[in-house]
């Protein structure tokens, strides 16, 4: 099917239907905020039962994304014992010898985790050598790293790339290639040139692109750079005889250092997957390079994004690519590579892959970790100011509904099921992100402290706080899991008095009412508005630092 995915140069039927769908979702959050706020000061007992109701909803919801959480959790701490090399080499005999026996193991001196994770990839290789295609051999699979900078220094850059040379898979099948916009300083393009010579030798190459500014029909957007330094990695992997069904490319934030083992169990996923060159691959983002020297609010924060990444890593079915990810090259070459006229591209390339292939697309979640920086802007003021700007510029993706909606409505390759649960979800993850903590921590306590006397003399004016605050009560028992896991999850590395940074950081999970509106909804609504308004954002770099050792 083709299909524009963009919301510019429109026939006039479609910009009409476009314009309607941009002010949907931000009508519809407004539309629950005031109503519900209104219906509190004139209606109390109404809106009472209604709050109660969604209360309850919202606590059913909660436990639920609390066992998912625990489950993920688990399924990560398993999969950190995982011998990627191993289990790759042990594809490898699949594939040179038709007929490979299952190598024996010696379960005894395993523990448990590490015996729940050799049995769910031994099922993996079991299911690997019934299928009909077989993988290609490890040694013929590559990786592109495509990093995007334009104000990035190289104190930040640097150990991104350290991270790289220090990967347990082999460095000399990884083509690396900072993609250098021609806006940025002369200090950054310098910067470029000296990795360059510094770490070429490491790799299968090492490419410095600098994509010219001011090009037609593009924004000045990170899509934009990483599509023109992508075709140029297409070029010299062509002219290297490589073909793009056997190349994986990773595109990665400036700041991101991976797991040791992440293109070993990249590696081995992509090996495992039937139609490999049909799938994008997303590991569990964290926030730890600098997580100790971040604010607490912005330490939090980021937290919660990792918590609800490894949520939605339980349900691959409904998973959308995040941040830094990866994906076959020859998928992203025929959907046509990142949109190069909006901000969110890191979930509007699964969307466009989505669409391009009439629903036949999908994410596998890796239970593995990349690392990045927390936001820090030298003091709590600015860094204040750079994380509502972030999480507005990540809740700017609901610029990508009224697309996808357009798409749905002509895509009828693409079954009326699978097109309704991602409608969905997309569009009640994005409404639910701009009210829920309004609802919970501001207006569902309003018809309680303005009750009337009609409301006040009823049974349930007497009920209604309690009701919500045996809600908040039993919500209780899900945030002290979420803070034992945020204390296991966070980083090894030595710190000064480090039970005392841990209790620390227990205690700043009491900031969350706070932080879930200040930084969350309130930035979600803004991003709405103004799309709702036709007020369409630019992309800006958030400001992060590293202290020096």
């Amino acid at each position: 099917m083709t299909f524009s995915f963009s919301r510019y140069s429109l026939p006039r039927s479609e910009q009409t239907l476009e314009r309607f769908l941009e002010v949907l979702p931000g009508s519809i959050s407004w539309g629950i905020l005031i109503s519900l706020t209104i219906l509190s000061f004139t209606r109390p007992l109404i809106a009472a039962v209604i709050i109660i109701a969604f209360n309850f909803y919202w606590l059913l919801k909660l436990f639920y994304m609390t066992i998912f959480l625990v489950l993920s959790y688990a399924r990560l701490s398993c999969e950190r014992l995982t011998p990627w090399m191993e289990m790759i080499r042990e594809i490898d005999a699949l594939v040179e010898t038709v007929h490979s026996t299952v190598s024996k193991t010696d379960f005894s001196a395993m523990t448990f985790q590490g015996k729940c994770m050799w049995l769910l990839h031994r099922l993996e290789i079991e299911k690997c050598k019934k299928g009909s295609e077989r993988p290609p051999v490890s040694a013929q699979v590559y990786h592109c790293v495509l990093i995007p900078i334009l104000r990035e220094t190289k104190a930040v850059i640097e150990p991104s790339l350290a991270g790289l040379v220090n990967s347990r898979y082999p460095a000399q099948r990884m083509l690396v290639v900072l993609a250098v916009e021609e806006r940025a300083n002369k200090k950054v393009r310098e910067d470029a040139e000296e990795m360059q010579k510094k770490y070429r030798g490491h790799f299968l190459d090492f490419l410095v692109i600098v994509h010219p500014d001011g090009m037609p029909h593009e924004a000045r957007v990170k899509g934009a750079n990483a599509t023109f330094a992508a075709r140029r990695a297409a070029e010299y992997f062509r002219e290297k005889n490589i073909p793009l069904e056997h190349i994986i490319v990773s595109c990665f934030d400036a700041d991101t250092v991976v797991h040791p083992d992440y293109f070993s169990c990249l590696t081995y996923h992509f090996l495992i997957t039937p139609e490999r060159t049909r799938a994008s691959f997303q590991p569990i983002p964290v926030y730890h390079n600098n997580i100790w020297d971040a604010p607490a609010f912005s330490r939090v924060l980021d937290i919660g994004s990792s918590f609800f990444q490894l949520i939605e890593a339980t349900n691959p079915e409904k998973l959308v690519t995040f941040s830094s990810h990866s994906m076959s090259f020859k998928a992203l070459v025929e959907a046509g590579y990142w949109p190069v006229d909006m901000i969110s591209d890191d979930s509007a390339i699964f969307w466009k892959a989505f669409v391009h292939f009439d629903g036949d697309y999908r994410v596998i979640p890796l239970y593995i970790t990349v690392s990045m920086d927390v936001v820090d802007a030298g003091n709590w003021r600015k860094t204040a100011l750079n994380v509502y700007k972030q999480k507005r510029r990540w809740a700017w993706g609901v610029e990508i509904f009224p697309i996808i909606m357009r798409a749905f409505l002509r895509a009828k390759k693409i079954s009326l099921y699978n097109r309704a649960r991602y409608a969905l979800k997309l569009f009640e993850g994005h409404i639910s992100w701009a009210t829920w903590p309004f609802l919970l921590a501001v207006i569902g306590w309003i018809p309680a402290i303005v009750a009337s006397r009609e409301f006040s003399s009823t049974v349930l004016y007497y009920n209604a706080p309690r009701i919500t605050a045996t809600i908040f009560h039993l919500a209780s028992l899900s945030l002290l899991i979420t803070i034992m896991l945020s204390i296991s999850l966070l980083p090894t590395q030595k710190v000064k008095n480090p039970l005392v940074k841990k209790l620390t950081h227990a205690g700043e999970w009491i900031l969350v009412p706070f932080i879930s509106i200040v930084f969350s909804a309130l930035p979600a609504l803004d991003a709405q508005t103004r799309l709702m308004l036709g007020k369409y954002m630019e992309f800006s770099v958030t400001e992060k630092r590293r202290k020096s050792a």
